[in-house]
């Protein structure tokens, strides 16, 4: 089910709706949506697959404008129904329709949906979308939700119901959910214009999202479903990052904050870095973002076709980044860096494994009893320091979850032992059982007194 309509009418709005949260982003601002952004939907009992769609327009050429109508229009294509949204308050105007006119072609699948009819606001634009020529249009409210079930209705004539749940659909699901077969969340993020959705198409061999030569062309995380090697994978495009200082317009704060939303939810978060401006400080502090939110972090180098005439500043520039990482980030080592370019594909096949290589370092346990003859002999080779004239003992350290490795260590005095010795268990930990290029976590306690609160027997 495609939403579609000319720019500013509400198909976000209406999609957010149908969704039932936030999933595209909502703004006065025309031309807001500019890729097809796709999401699970309900309305009642119909359950479908929803697109939002950028603002068509009749721009012709290579314009962005253009680019954005065609995927609009594939995603028409691709639909079973298409719901042709109008502004009821605005009434029908010239480009509603020029758009109807194209859509006759289509007709048999297209249902006209009056927006913003709340109140007497739009009840003339509600008479003149008559003309259109498409059937009678659904008078709605995306905002407060009014006249959903007219389009329920509507719906109802493309869609089959839900069966209704009885004991034995409920019993099955619950076996399917002994073992869920979870898709892995990989994010793509970086700089504005560094190859981000260049990078997507590039990975799931189609045109999926917009790309081009301007700056700041994605402002949705756009997600898509995706197979690689047969472990299942949900890609999500993200806007461009500039530094905070640079961020002016609310429109852009908006998909800076969806971008955060995405890197906090991801599983793997690729950092893409543009070759010709490797280790950039806002390169450095997204990549921060993704250890401190304990995020798996990958780091991509596209564009690496600018760099294969000159080898000796290649060189210097790779040295550069890895010196870079290793000296900006404590709780991280060894994060890994691939090379590649997204525009010609070559080097794009060492991307995949390096990203699944660090989702299953992500996912270690480390077990218990093997954690704790590592931390007697790491008491060994290293003693803890003397605090008021007594040794600080180290008394017992446990993994407590994964997703990023987390321990707990009991200690005699926590607050005594020091960052530096802290950091010495850290990076002996990460380097004896295996744990390159993901955030650690460390923290202390003091052990228990089993005596604490008991009276005292003469």
């Amino acid at each position: 089910m495609a939403i579609v309509g000319r720019p500013n009418v509400g198909k976000s709005t209406l999609f957010n709706r149908l969704v039932g949260k936030r999933r595209a982003i909502v703004d006065d601002t025309p031309g807001v949506t500019r890729d097809v952004r796709e999401a699970p939907a309900q309305l009642g009992d119909l359950a479908f697959t929803l697109l939002d769609t950028a603002g068509w327009e009749t721009t012709g050429g290579e314009a962005l404008e253009a680019r954005m109508r065609r995927f609009t229009e594939r995603a028409i294509d691709s639909a079973d129904a298409v719901l042709f949204l109008i502004d009821a308050r605005a009434g029908v105007v010239p480009l509603d329709e020029s758009f109807a006119g194209w859509l006759r072609k289509r007709a048999d699948k297209v249902i006209v949906v009056a927006n913003k009819c709340e109140g007497r606001a739009g009840q003339q634009g509600l008479a003149e979308a008559h003309a259109l020529g498409l059937g009678d249009p659904i008078p709605v409210s995306a905002e407060h939700g009014e006249g959903l079930s007219d389009l329920h209705e509507a719906l109802a004539r493309y869609i089959e119901p839900m069966p209704e749940e009885d004991e034995e659909a409920e019993g099955s699901e619950e076996d399917e959910a002994v073992d869920p077969k979870r898709p892995l969340l990989l994010a793509i993020v970086g700089r504005p214009n560094v190859g981000k959705s260049t990078l997507l198409n590039r990975l799931v061999g189609e045109e999926r999202v917009l790309t081009g030569p301007e700056a700041g062309i994605t402002r949705d995380a756009i997600r898509v479903e995706w197979e690689w090697k047969g472990r299942q994978v949900r890609l999500v495009d993200t806007a461009g990052m500039r530094r905070r200082s640079r961020i002016e317009a609310k429109l852009e704060a908006a998909s800076v904050a969806d971008t955060l939303d995405t890197i906090r939810l991801a599983d793997v978060v690729v950092v893409v870095l543009d070759a010709a401006d490797m280790a950039d400080k806002q390169d450095l502090t997204i990549a921060g973002r993704v250890i401190d939110e304990g995020r798996a972090l990958v780091v991509a180098v596209n564009k690496t076709d600018l760099l294969a005439d000159d080898r000796a500043s290649a060189s210097r520039a790779w040295r550069k980044l890895a010196d870079r990482l290793e000296a900006s980030f404590a709780q991280v080592k060894d994060v890994p860096i691939v090379g590649f370019s997204a525009l010609n594909g070559r080097g794009i096949d060492r991307l995949m494994p390096a990203v699944f290589t660090t989702y299953d370092i992500w996912n270690k346990r480390v077990p218990t009893p093997k954690l704790n003859r590592w931390l007697r002999e790491m008491e060994t080779l290293h003693p803890p320091p003397l605090a008021k004239g007594r040794r600080i003992r180290l008394r017992f350290m446990t993994q407590i979850k994964r997703r990023p490795p987390t321990f707990v260590l009991q200690v005699s005095q926590p607050e005594e032992l020091g960052d530096d010795y802290l950091r010495y268990l850290m990076n002996r930990l990460r380097d004896d059982f295996g744990l390159p290029g993901v955030p650690i976590r460390l923290t202390m306690r003091k052990p228990n007194n089993p005596f604490a609160g008991r009276a005292r027997k003469r």
